[in-house]
């Protein structure tokens, strides 16, 4: 199934209907850093995430020190950003608030 690519204006608003996500500089990228206690609880996180990845194949670029779990997501395939990368970053905003 073909991803389409979001126009501005969608990016625009589905952006701003999360807290603390960030657009990259060339308007592909959607990114966020989360912080947890302490590594456990980022890994749980990271674990809940990869679930939530897997049933949308979707899978985020992510990095983890200790407590803290800053995401990239986009859509490759489409060269930019996509109704799956916003249904991603959702689903992580209600993981990280368990």
């Amino acid at each position: 199934m073909p991803r389409e690519k979001l126009s501005t204006t969608d990016v625009e608003t589905s952006l701003q209907a999360l807290e603390g996500w960030t657009l990259s500089d060339d308007g592909t990228a959607i990114s966020k850093t989360f912080k947890f206690g302490n590594f456990v609880e980022a890994f749980g996180f990271m674990t809940e995430c990869a679930i939530h990845a897997e049933k949308l194949d979707h899978h985020p670029e992510w990095f983890n020190v200790y407590r803290t779990v800053e995401v990239k997501l986009t859509t490759h395939d489409a060269k930019g950003l996509t109704e799956l990368d916003f249904k991603m970053a959702g689903k992580m905003d209600k993981a990280a608030k368990h």
